[in-house]
C-alpha cells in the first residue's frame, strides 16, 4: 500500500509543474547509453527447487497479480510470495526458496515455458522445473556501454521495472534501460534499485511493438526502440501510474492513483475521470479517500464483450462500456478494500485481486470469493 500511496511534496510538485505542458515530449537515445549485459554486469544465482514439495492449503490475501500460463495453471503474485494452481493442488514459492523478495508484483512467461517474477526490490527471477534463478546488478559498476540500445523491441522480449528505468530480457541478455527525459525535467540517469520519479510501475506491450511505462510521477513513457515519448498532460505526471491497457481498439488507457482513468487514441489524451465529474481533488491535497469515486485507478481490463474493467484503491470495481459507468461495491459482493489487478481468463472469466481480501471473480451479476 505504501508504494501506492506516493504522494509526498515532490509529487504535488510534480503536479503544479506538468498540467500545462504539451501533450507529449520526444527524447532521442544518446549514444552514450549502453547495454548491461548478462555476463559482465549482471550476477545469477541459481537454486535447485522441488515444486512437489512447495504445496500450501491458501493463498495470501494481498494479491498484486494474476496470471495464467500456456498449460493454464493459475499463478498469483502476493505479499507472500507466488503460488501456482492446476486445478486441484497448490504450489508456494517465497524468498527461502529462491525468490529475490517474498512480494511479487508481476509475472510473465518466455517462449520456453520459464515463469519469470518482479518483486519487491526491483528482483527478477526466473522459474523452470528445477530451480529458481535470480539476477541482479553487479554492485558499484557502470550502467553504461559505447554501445547504443536502439534495437526495435521485440515480441519475445520480456520486461521488468526498475527504480530508474527498466531491465530487458532479450536473446538470453540483459540491458537496463534508464528512461530519459527532456530538458524540462532532470536529466540525470537513476541506477535501478534506487526509488526515483522515473520508477517504473507498469509496463505494457502494445500491438506495434512498442513499450509503455507508467512511473512513479513523470507520466506515461512510451519507448519505441530508438525514441522516449512521454505523456504527462491532464494531471497524468505527478500520481503514479499503475496500470496502462490497449483495448481491443488500439486505444491505450492509463490508471493513474489520484487524477483517475485516462485514454489516449495515438492523439489525443483525454481524463475520463475529469470527464465523468469522478474526481477526488482531496486525495490530492491531503490523501483523504471518498467512496464513489474514481480518482484512484490501481488495475484496467477489458472484458469478452468489450467492456473496459476499472478496479481502484477506494470504490470497488467500475465497467465503463465507452458510454456509461457502472460501480461495484460491497452490494454487489466485493470487499471495501482496494483491487490491486483485474485478470481475464482464457475462458473470459474476470479475476479480482484485492488488496488483504483475497481474490473474488464475477459470476455476471455478483462476485464470488475464490477458495481452493
Amino acid at each position: 500500500m505504501a508504494a501506492k500511496n506516493t504522494l509526498l511534496l515532490l509529487l504535488l510538485l510534480s503536479i503544479i509543474c506538468c498540467q500545462n505542458k504539451p501533450n507529449s515530449y520526444q527524447t532521442e537515445l544518446p549514444s552514450s547509453v549502453s547495454s548491461s549485459k548478462n555476463d559482465a554486469k549482471f550476477n545469477s544465482v541459481r537454486k535447485p527447487i522441488d515444486l512437489n514439495a512447495q504445496k500450501a492449503k491458501e493463498i495470501d490475501n494481498k494479491v498484486l497479480t494474476i496470471f495464467q500460463d500456456s498449460n493454464e495453471n493459475y499463478w498469483f503474485g502476493t505479499n507472500g510470495g507466488a503460488y501456482r494452481y492446476d486445478g486441484k493442488n497448490l504450489i508456494k514459492i517465497t524468498r527461502k526458496d529462491g525468490l529475490f523478495q517474498d512480494q511479487v508484483r508481476n509475472i510473465q512467461e518466455d517462449e520456453m515455458g520459464n515463469i519469470w517474477f518482479s518483486t519487491g526490490g526491483y528482483g527478477v527471477c526466473r522459474l523452470n522445473e528445477q530451480d529458481i534463478t535470480t539476477y541482479t546488478i553487479k554492485e558499484n559498476e557502470a550502467f553504461y556501454r559505447n554501445n547504443q540500445v536502439n534495437e526495435k523491441p521485440t515480441a519475445k522480449d520480456l520486461w521488468f521495472a526498475a527504480g530508474g528505468g527498466v531491465f530487458r530480457y532479450s536473446k538470453d541478455n540483459f540491458d537496463y534501460l534508464p528512461l530519459l527525459k527532456p530538458d524540462v525535467f532532470s536529466s540525470s540517469t537513476k541506477p535501478p534499485y534506487q526509488t526515483s520519479p522515473y520508477g517504473v510501475y507498469s509496463i505494457l506491450k502494445d500491438r506495434k511493438g512498442n513499450i509503455w511505462f507508467g512511473t512513479q510521477s513523470l507520466g506515461v513513457c512510451r519507448y519505441d526502440g530508438v525514441s522516449f515519448t512521454w505523456l504527462t498532460q491532464k494531471g497524468l505526471a505527478g500520481p503514479a501510474v499503475l496500470a496502462i491497457f490497449e483495448d481491443i481498439k488500439g486505444n491505450l488507457w492509463f490508471g493513474n492513483n489520484g487524477n483517475g482513468l485516462f485514454l489516449y487514441d495515438g492523439k489525443i489524451l483525454r481524463n475520463i475521470t475529469e470527464e465523468k465529474g469522478l474526481s477526488n481533488p482531496n486525495f490530492i491535497k491531503n490523501g483523504i479517500s471518498k467512496p464513489g469515486n474514481l480518482a484512484r485507478v490501481w488495475s484496467i481490463h477489458e472484458s469478452e464483450n468489450g467492456q473496459l474493467w476499472i478496479g481502484t484503491g477506494d470504490s470497488g470495481a467500475w465497467i465503463y462500456d465507452g458510454t456509461e459507468l457502472i460501480n461495484y461495491t460491497e452490494k454487489q459482493g466485493l470487499p471495501n478494500v482496494g483491487i490491486e489487478t483485474i485478470f481475464k481468463d482464457k475462458k473470459g472469466k474476470i479475476w479480482l485481486g484485492t488488496d488483504g481480501a483475497g481474490i473474488f471473480t464475477f459470476n455476471g451479476a455478483n462476485f464470488d470469493k475464490f477458495k481452493i
